[in-house]
């Protein structure tokens, strides 16, 4: 029979629903992550969720898609949502698998999110407002009772001889029982499938280039990359024919390293826990901060420039969590969007959300009724839009490793990467700091801190001087390079001549005005 031009042309239709998004690609968003279920519900009711009880709330693909121009909004154009294939039934004695990471069956979708149409329509709403969807996937494992093991209630792989032979993991130094070894413990287990098994890597495989060419995924975040061999990956990741960012859980930039030559790209959880403990008490060590960066731009296949940088997700306390010194906050949410790598950030920090420790850190999002106007939302919009605006100043921002400019101030770090320069602190709302950059920019070179849209001058040599009287970070760009249709800081976008005031002035005006919001 001969093929009919309809059939002939559904396979190009089909794949022009994806934007085949490579890693460069990538590299120019910024990504939103959460979990679905607990991000939107399609009532719009305002249900109430307890995270304490580890059950559904609700959340569903079809809410996701309701409430992308929130995403949006604040100057996302990636989304990364949780994992979406079936998962076990039930309380498992830690609760319900609304989270998605207790795997049952690859080859079905967890209808508590949806259908197929509806995952299919999530995808393809966010890419009529040029968004990019990233799938979380697991491949490590799929969830069961620890005492009575059940190894046929799996799929697309079974039985007793899919799985490596159990033992829990008890050394995290000792990388073969890490990768062949189970997570979990004789409450809930995590069987640990044997990725060695050249069959069952095959399906595996299948797995993940179905997943991406049915739906139309842009990207893949893999979790518990560390627990199966390194030499599994690349194959997975050519199979997968998008972007690969795993999860390589460490705060070893050597041991992280191997990582980035089989991916794409993994999440940088080595800057995270410095990131962390820098910016969550006013005796944070910031040269470690430092260090750890400079590290990982040197032992990394692509330095930085190949990470997803975060300073909260949902297996950690959240900051605020950890600290309420809201300046010490959004110094940490500023530095990822100088950061070198793919700024993310966890749904709900936007809301100055406040879980610890899971279950408390995965709140229902729906329960603030996603309000525009604090501060962190503020922050995060204006950040994004000064990322994009440096995208496009043609300075190679995306390509140009960020370095730090040495500074006398223990509690104060400048960093540099054209034409943006980002000045920190952690000496919190109650201190005071003051940075000193030469060079940085052109002589007399007018600039606008985006979070505060006050302008300062570099002096007759290119030197740049500011000081804090609150704590507040500063992210300043070049007048001529700021966009005017960012959306933000319009007075002064493009050179328009706007409120122009003294550094120290401008200054004690924005610890004023974010006091307030705050």
């Amino acid at each position: 029979m001969m093929p009919t031009m309809q059939s002939l042309l559904l396979p190009a239709l089909l794949a022009s629903s994806a934007f085949a998004a490579s890693a460069d690609d990538w590299r120019q968003r910024t990504i939103y992550q959460l979990i679905t279920d607990r991000f939107a519900l399609e009532d719009d009711s305002g249900a109430s969720c307890d995270t304490s009880d580890r059950k559904y709330c609700g959340g569903t693909w079809k809410a996701i898609q309701n409430h992308l121009d929130y995403i949006s909004a604040m100057g996302f154009n990636a989304i990364w949502i949780s994992p979406v294939v079936k998962n076990v039934e039930g309380d498992l004695g830690y609760g319900e698998a609304y989270h998605g990471y207790w795997t049952q069956d690859l080859d079905s979708l967890n209808d508590k999110f949806g259908s197929e149409d509806d995952l299919k329509a999530l995808v393809s709403a966010a890419h009529d407002k040029d968004i990019y969807v990233m799938v979380d996937v697991v491949v490590n494992h799929f969830a069961g009772s620890g005492k009575n093991f059940d190894y046929d209630n799996f799929s697309p792989v079974s039985g007793s001889s899919s799985f490596h032979p159990q033992c829990w993991i008890k050394d995290e130094g000792n990388q073969t029982e890490v990768e062949q070894c189970w997570l979990g413990d004789e409450t809930l287990a995590l069987y640990d499938i044997n990725t060695e098994d050249n069959a069952i890597v095959s399906k595996l495989n299948d797995f993940v280039k179905n997943i991406v060419s049915t739906y139309g995924f842009d990207g893949v975040r893999i979790d518990t990359v560390k627990h199966i061999r390194k030499d599994f990956w690349p194959d997975f990741a050519k199979s997968a024919g998008v972007f690969t960012i795993g999860e390589v859980l460490s705060d070893n930039v050597t041991f992280a390293a191997d990582y980035t030559e089989v991916l794409d790209a993994i999440l940088d959880y080595p800057t995270y826990f410095a990131l962390v403990n820098a910016f969550t008490n006013t005796s944070g060590d910031l040269s470690a901060l430092q260090n750890t960066v400079t590290e990982a731009q040197d032992k990394y296949k692509n330095g930085e420039l190949m990470t997803g940088a975060f300073s909260e997700n949902h297996d950690y306390a959240r900051l605020a969590s950890k600290t309420s010194d809201k300046s010490l906050i959004q110094n940490a949410i500023a530095f990822n969007y100088i950061h070198d790598g793919i700024p993310i950030t966890y749904y709900g920090q936007e809301q100055g959300y406040t879980g610890g420790d899971e279950p408390a850190n995965r709140e229902a999002l729906w329960l603030s009724g996603y309000p525009t106007d604090n501060a962190f939302y503020k922050a995060i919009v204006a950040l994004n839009a000064a990322r994009k605006s440096a995208m496009n100043a043609g300075t190679n921002f995306l390509t140009t490793k960020l370095c730090f400019k040495s500074q006398s101030d223990i509690g104060a770090m400048a960093v540099s990467k054209p034409p943006l320069l980002g000045l920190f602190t952690n000496v919190g709302m109650s201190g005071d700091a003051s940075w000193s950059v030469d060079g940085a920019y052109d002589a007399n070179e007018e600039l606008v801190d985006v979070l505060s849209c006050m302008v300062i001058n570099a002096d007759g040599s290119g030197k740049v001087s500011a000081s804090s009287s609150g704590g507040l970070p500063q992210v300043l760009i070049p007048t001529k390079y700021l966009s005017s249709d960012a959306g933000v800081c319009q007075d002064q976008a493009g050179g328009a001549m706007g409120m122009r005031v003294p550094a120290m002035a401008g200054l004690a005006a924005l610890v004023a005005f974010v006091v307030t919001a705050l």
